[in-house]
Formats: C-alpha cells, structure tokens, sequence
C-alpha cells in the first residue's frame, strides 16, 4: 500500500538583494546625468541595511526615490518591498530613509493563512513558519488555485511562492 504524501509549496516575502543593488546603481547613475537633478545635490545610497536619498529639496528627494522606484519596476522587483520616511529637513539638505520590508511578520502571517482557510478549497493547510508559510495539500490543483488566489488578493507584502512539490 503507498500513501501519497502531501504536495506543499512555501510563501515567503524575500528581496534580491543583487536587484535592489542593481537598481540602485542605475538610479545613481541617472540622477548624475539628468538636467533636472543638476546642482540640486541630489544623491542615492546604502546606510547599512537601508537607503538614504538626499537632496537639497524636498521635491528633488522625492522625484529621486521616484527614479529609484521606476528602476526597481524595472528589474522585476514589487514596490511593496519599499517603504520610505517623508523627507526630513536635516541642516541644508532633506534627508529620506528607505527601508526594505521582507519577511512575513505574524500578523500578515494570520492574515494569509486566514485567508486560505476561508477562500482557499477544502482540505488545504498553512501552517506558519517563522517568517514564511507552508501551505500543504493532497491535490496539487489545490495548491495551483491557492497561488492565484492570493496573486489576486492586494496585500501589503511581496509574496513569492517557492519549494513547490
């Protein structure tokens, strides 16, 4: 007699860090060549695990974190990864604070796996784990009408779909 294990896949909420890089190189190099930007002191860069825009206007720091913003767009990323301060005042320049938001927190966890329970087919569990959901099934239709169904749904986390087995 064989039992047929379940078919599982994991959500997550990861950033490619080597994108977000990437993008952020292109952004540097743009604001250096843009008319718009020049003599505005208009810059763009890590502070350790976050991203600093400053400039010396608040509209010039948010017209870069646009830039920023159409540059991740570009390389395949979700703009539900960023999310920026307003602009502070900070001696002759505004300063803007970008922080990237992975992982799924508990809250979002429950939201999702609430989700599944009430909208998703019979028979279909989420379990959470840490920062991530495992989502298991006997039919791997189950799981497929799962992924659409939280495709569909507009939640505030980047949500990739990995381990499907």
């Amino acid at each position: 007699m064989c039992v047929l294990a379940d078919s599982s896949f994991d959500i997550v909420s990861k950033i490619d860090r080597q994108e977000v890089d990437n993008a952020l190189n292109q952004t540097v190099k743009e604001i250096g060549h843009r008319f718009d930007f020049k003599g505005t002191g208009a810059s763009i860069s890590w502070t350790g695990q976050s991203i600093e825009i400053k400039a010396n206007s608040e509209e010039r720091a948010g017209a870069a974190l646009d830039v920023f913003k159409e540059k991740v767009v570009k390389r395949g990323l979700s703009l539900k990864i960023i999310d920026a301060d307003e602009p502070k005042l900070s001696g002759k320049e505004y300063r803007m604070l970008v922080s990237l938001k992975e992982g799924i927190d508990q809250e979002n966890a429950k939201k999702i796996s609430k989700l599944i329970r009430d909208e998703g087919p019979k028979g279909v569990k989420a379990q959470i784990q840490g920062e991530e959901l495992r989502v298991s099934s006997k039919k791997k239709d189950d799981l497929q009408e799962v992924m659409s169904l939280l495709k569909g749904k507009d939640l505030d986390i980047a949500l990739q779909f990995v381990n499907y087995r």
